[in-house]
């Protein structure tokens, strides 16, 4: 016979249920809010495509702003001209990781699987005597806390780390003191490999300048590198003029292979998992057309369009499964996935119009956002078992914080997001699956509020675009604009 307390337990999930849309009675997944907080500025931030924000361990890297404030402005790299630190989240436990000696800004670009190693940049406390702005420096933050200054290479003023795997083994960036009229800093910037206490430089295409993403668990690397030093005059929007023919690539074993693009002068990698697999978008022939491309030993191939014109890949999970968006016949764009040839369409949540995908697991559990398709989020949406759900009605009731951008999913299920507080401000969370009793007691105390009834915040999504990826290599971009006005153009990659 069953007792009094699971009568009354199911008695309150049915009622909960009736109060649901309809799309969540279909599915048990229910997710609870993490708020990560801030060192005492307003803001945090999540760092979003082609960064690892989350492990499969259930580790958690990116930023937050404190409330000392920027000791360089006016060369701040945020608006509100506040110090930030790398912020770790790992058991419940938020962590400030700090920064090199000094009153300095520093963020968590890249956390291992096993979330033993962070990666990024800081502030060193000098002004670089080439740009005027504070020097940034590549570091790795290990599991027993302590920051590491992996340094440059001879000469150079600029580095970071952009990711790390779980042997320790380190990728990123550093420019050096070659005269280079292509990269963001004015010399030449060079894709490095820290490991054990040495630096290499890997090398390029034959070009000037190599631009580093992933590093995976076999020490395979994906980036992408000026295949010469001779401009093109006829670059697609994203890749202008002025530029030589940027093309991506992978490194294994000391040997830089060239991915190529679909007949145009760029492309762009955005994911590399534990297969050597890498997706990403290449212009066509026509420099104007883009879409996304898969590259398995080898073999490029053209994912296409639902349709459309143009499409992106932004995610690969290490079962092979591709996400990203893709344009219709009709104008609009759809999010996708992709595997073995066969592209499945993930639909809108019921009301909207696009959706953008933006991350997916092993599991075929896919994120991302639904709009209007002007660029306004209407809504988050999780993709599984071949239906797209609603992901804001999915999350418990009983914090006041819109969640209003989903950017990383683990293997785990858990997902990393960024809310907006009732005062505008914007933290990171988490949403981790919640257990059958979590949702119970939820439910129980605010069943008369689901969590879809509550006020929903629209944003642009273009904007969280641009806004939310503010890492370590975006700090190094930080200087564009100097180098547009000395050299005529912009000439860093996308």
């Amino acid at each position: 016979m069953k007792s009094r307390l699971s009568t009354w337990s199911i008695t309150v999930v049915l009622f909960a249920a009736l109060a649901l849309p309809l799309s969540l009675t279909a599915q048990s997944t229910r997710y609870k809010l993490i708020d990560l907080g801030t060192f005492g500025g307003p803001n945090a931030v999540v760092n979003g495509p082609g960064v690892r924000d989350l492990s499969n361990s259930g580790g958690y890297a990116g930023y937050a702003e404190t409330a000392i404030p920027d000791p360089y402005a006016p060369n701040c790299v945020n608006p509100e001209c506040l110090v930030y630190h790398a912020q770790k989240w790992q058991k419940g436990v938020v962590t400030d990781l700090g920064s090199l000696p000094g009153v300095n800004s520093s963020a968590a670009d890249g956390i291992s699987a096993n979330s033993r190693f962070i990666v990024g940049g800081s502030e060193n406390g000098l002004i670089d005597p080439l740009l005027g702005v504070p020097e940034m420096r590549a570091v790795v933050w290990t599991s027993d806390g302590h920051i590491h200054n992996l340094g440059t290479l001879a000469g150079g003023t600029e580095s970071g780390a952009i990711s790390v795997n779980s042997q320790g083994e380190i990728i990123g960036f550093s420019n050096n003191t070659v005269a280079d009229p292509f990269s963001p800093a004015g010399t030449q910037t060079r894709a490095l490999l820290w490991h054990n206490g040495t630096v290499r430089d890997i090398g390029t295409l034959g070009g000037p300048d190599a631009f580093v993403l992933l590093i995976n668990e076999h020490g395979q690397v994906t980036g992408q590198s000026y295949t010469s030093s001779s401009p093109n005059a006829d670059n697609g929007p994203d890749c202008p003029p002025g530029v030589p023919t940027l093309d991506p690539f992978l490194w294994q074993n000391g040997s830089m292979t060239d991915i190529g693009t679909l007949g145009g002068t760029c492309g762009f990698p955005s994911r590399l998992n534990n297969r050597g697999q890498v997706v990403g978008d290449s212009f066509l022939a026509d420099n104007q057309t883009v879409h996304p491309f898969f590259w398995d030993r080898g073999v490029l191939t053209d994912i296409g369009t639902l349709g459309g014109t143009n499409g992106e890949a932004l995610d690969l999970s290490d079962s092979g499964l591709v996400v990203g968006r893709a344009d219709l016949a009709d104008g609009t764009h759809h999010a996708f996935v992709w595997k073995n040839g066969v592209m499945t369409d993930v639909g809108v949540v019921p009301g909207d119009l696009c959706t953008n995908g933006r991350a997916i697991n092993s599991r075929g559990q896919a994120i991302g956002t639904s709009t209007d398709c002007m660029g306004n989020v209407q809504h988050m949406f999780l993709w599984e078992n071949g239906s797209v759900h609603d992901l804001t009605a999915m999350i418990l009731p009983g914090s006041d914080i819109d969640v209003f951008e989903a950017w990383d999913i683990n293997d785990r299920g858990e997902i990393a997001a960024v809310g907006m507080l009732p005062n505008g401000d914007q933290h990171a969370v988490l949403l981790v699956p919640a257990s059958e009793e979590e949702i119970v007691a939820a439910n129980a105390i605010n069943v008369s509020q689901p969590r879809s009834a509550m006020h929903r915040l629209v944003r642009n999504a273009d904007n969280l675009v641009s806004s939310s990826r503010n890492s370590a290599l975006n700090m190094f971009r930080r200087v564009r604009p100097r180098a547009v006005a000395a050299t005529g153009s912009e000439q860093s990659p996308k």
